[in-house]
């Protein structure tokens, strides 16, 4: 067979086999088709380690960056793993090959003054305004999920203790607690912009649109870029933005990164620690920036 024949025999096992997605069994045609035409005509199930290193080399000259070359090695893997367990092959060529190091993507987070801007930008003397600004109190106030918020119930709120309760992945709960400030927010919303919003209609969902029904997670980021772009901010913002800068800020301010942790609702600390890497970086700033021989 020659190296097409070799491909679509594998993409066919693994549609079947592991039932995999249409984008990702794309995703491997068209990486073992560059690798196929760098071959020259040599067959797929003919190479070895040094050819595959000399291919990836030859990717990386093309500007291909580690998290390409690392999918691309990944999809290799996957179809000499593939003829090995087929026993057309002896030797994995990838077995020795290294996969690229991917740094985690620090996450976009704003300024205490950007947080500020987003705050104010909601025209609080309509209702929906009035809604908007205190979501997005709310999310930089608790450092919730947008899928959290937007699915809050009035039974998971206790204005008595300031906190709510929040079932996040995995179904763990937890208590997570709501600023002075978010809490006067959601107590005039729901006292007066709620009811305007919903007039003689019901709704099991504390945040509502004029149609009384639940906000939804891609409603509410369009209601943020929205917000942000009246506001004059130019980062490219994430429906977790002010995830991040909750985050961010409690350990810019001291917080313990395990308390930030269960805030989040982080089962493993690893993934809260990447906002130390934040944190890290605002201090070299505020250093650079203050210090006589920064």
């Amino acid at each position: 067979m020659n190296s097409t024949a070799f491909i679509d025999q594998f993409l066919d096992a693994a549609w079947v086999e592991q039932g995999l997605s249409e984008n990702t069994l794309s995703a491997y045609g068209s990486d073992l088709r560059i690798f196929a035409q760098w071959l020259a005509g040599k067959s797929m199930l003919d190479v070895d380690g040094s050819d595959i290193s000399r291919f990836l080399a030859s990717r990386y000259k093309d500007g291909i960056g580690n998290r390409s070359s690392a999918r691309i090695l990944s999809s290799l893997r996957r179809f000499y793993g593939y003829y090995l367990r087929e026993n057309s092959i002896t030797i994995d060529p990838t077995a020795l090959i290294e996969s690229p190091h991917i740094g985690r993507p620090l996450p976009v987070s704003l300024s205490e003054n950007d947080v500020e801007l987003l705050l104010n930008a909601p025209e609080v003397t309509h209702a929906l305004g009035f809604r908007d600004k205190t979501m997005l109190e709310m999310l930089y106030a608790t450092g919730l999920r947008v899928s959290e918020l937007v699915s809050l119930k009035f039974e998971q709120v206790s204005f008595r203790q300031g906190v709510i309760r929040i079932t996040g992945k995995g179904n763990k709960e937890r208590l997570v607690p709501v600023g002075e400030e978010a809490m006067s927010w959601l107590e005039n919303y729901m006292s007066e912009a709620r009811k305007t919003l919903l007039g003689e209609r019901q709704c099991d969902y504390l945040f509502v649109t004029n149609r009384a029904a639940g906000m939804t997670r891609q409603a509410f980021w369009h209601i943020i870029k929205r917000h942000a772009k009246k506001a004059g901010i130019k980062k490219e913002l994430s429906p977790h933005t002010l995830r991040h800068a909750f985050a961010t800020h409690l350990l810019n301010h001291g917080a313990d990164l395990r308390v930030v942790q269960l805030l989040l609702g982080h089962s493993d600390l690893s993934t809260t620690q990447i906002y130390t890497h934040i944190a890290r970086e605002r201090l070299k700033d505020l250093h650079s920036k203050y210090h006589p021989r920064g």
